[in-house]
């Protein structure tokens, strides 16, 4: 392996699993099982000999238990070779960005020649505790105090209630430290930047317009691999979440999920549950050129942003976007390719307001006046986490994915992804045109 400091990292190329609607075709699969799709489709498509690969490292969220490593049993199923090492990171929305940045890291530092980083995840199938109570007398029963007589026993079960066996504890996806989730924070953001349910909904429309067209063209083919489910006869080969018949109309009828009586935030202007898995393959520009594989980009630069967990939870593009720019002297107009995630509507909304803000800018961002403005004939033209789905641990990868073969397409010079994840914190990454 290379020792050799502050090389070029290259992206070469990327592929996931189609994205589905938690609940149906990859009802039966686990995280991991996604994950060994993407990375074995990966290998495949780019031929990259599997010996040369140093490290795998995948980001997930909603972890199993049985799994809790799940990148080192994704590059075990996909058959890489054991010797090589392989962790998991975990960002919320934002871990396959966190999981590019740090084998990013180790290659620039000659820690790494080869990495495979990505991320994968499924809500078809999430670990649901049993009640806390129950938890603490199973515990109680037989590790901590193991009482050994009847009584003992029975005394356990003083503090005990009938539904404390049998209502287990939901899943919840929300912030600990505030106890709001996604959604109410998106319709709190809605209100305070007045953006509106038109507003919402027309780009929800936009999305969802943009992915079915995508599909159809067969603009999203090449980063696909087909998945065929054990015991089906026939390959998954697409998405399911894009919909032909998401028009505005159509949702503007949609009641409102989270604050029911005047909340603007519905299931259909709202990412959903998505089971999936994508990956990408990243080296040092060198050993690209030793192995005769042509990268599509280079992965430039990075920041990560941290902002107020009440106010500014999804607002993680904006700011991460704004330092970015800041770090590397490039303008917004200069980014010929922006995919930034859309966890709702109104959070897009939300930050292409902000980049587009003065009071933003100087008082946030650190700019004399707007960070800039935001081409939307640049943004996400082949949908986004709205239509595509969003399976938390993997959006990343995809993004970077997409951004990377436009960037190719088009042949614009730079490209952004962001995100927003929970705890407030957000992602960015600068790639370069590497044609």
């Amino acid at each position: 392996m290379s020792t050799e400091k502050a090389r070029r990292v290259v992206m070469i190329d990327g592929r996931r699993t189609p994205f589905l609607r938690s609940g149906t075709g990859f009802y039966d699969l686990m995280a991991w099982e996604l994950g060994r799709f993407a990375v074995k489709g990966l290998v495949a498509a780019t031929g990259i000999d599997q010996e040369a690969i140093d490290q795998v490292i995948m980001g997930t969220v909603a972890s199993d238990v049985a799994t809790t490593n799940v990148a080192r049993e994704i590059m075990l199923g996909a058959g890489l070779p054991e010797s090589i090492p392989a962790y998991t990171v975990t960002v919320a929305c934002i871990s396959a960005n966190a999981a590019i940045t740090a084998g990013a890291d180790m290659i620039v530092t000659g820690n790494a020649d080869v990495v495979i980083a990505g991320g994968t995840e499924s809500f078809s199938d999430p670990d649901i505790k049993i009640s806390k109570r129950y938890r603490r007398f199973l515990l109680d029963l037989t590790m901590y105090r193991r009482p050994k007589t009847l009584a003992g026993k029975l005394r356990l079960l003083r503090g005990m209630k009938a539904l404390d066996f049998i209502v287990p504890q939901r899943p919840a996806i929300g912030e600990y430290s505030t106890a709001l989730s996604m959604g109410h924070n998106a319709d709190r953001l809605a209100k305070r930047l007045g953006i509106s349910r038109d507003e919402q909904d027309r780009y929800a429309e936009f999305s969802h317009r943009q992915a079915v067209a995508a599909i159809a063209s067969g603009a999203l083919k090449n980063e696909v691999v087909p998945v065929v489910v054990q015991g089906s006869e026939k390959a998954i080969t697409a998405d399911n979440g894009p919909r032909a018949d998401a028009t505005f109309d159509g949702l503007n009828k949609l009641r409102p999920a989270f604050y029911k009586n005047y909340g603007t935030v519905t299931a259909g202007n709202s990412s959903f549950l998505t089971d999936g898995a994508a990956a990408v393959l990243l080296m040092s520009e060198e050993k690209a050129k030793a192995l005769g594989l042509r990268p599509k980009a280079y992965i430039s630069s990075y920041i990560f942003s941290a902002q107020n967990v009440w106010d500014e939870l999804l607002l993680g593009p904006a700011f991460a976007i704004a330092g970015l720019l800041k770090k590397t002297g490039l303008e917004l107009a200069e980014i010929g390719v922006l995919e930034i995630h859309e966890a709702f509507a109104a959070q897009m909304e939300a930050n292409i307001r902000c980049l587009e803000s003065d009071a933003f800018g100087r008082e946030k961002a650190g700019y004399p006046a707007r960070v800039g403005m935001v081409d939307r004939s640049r943004l996400n033209i082949y949908g986004g986490s709205l239509s595509l789905g969003h399976p938390f641990g993997a959006t990343g990868a995809r993004l970077l994915t997409t951004c990377c073969n436009r960037l190719q397409e088009t042949g614009e010079r730079f490209g952004i992804i962001a995100g927003c994840a929970a705890g407030a914190v957000g992602s960015a990454i600068l790639v370069e045109n590497a044609a």
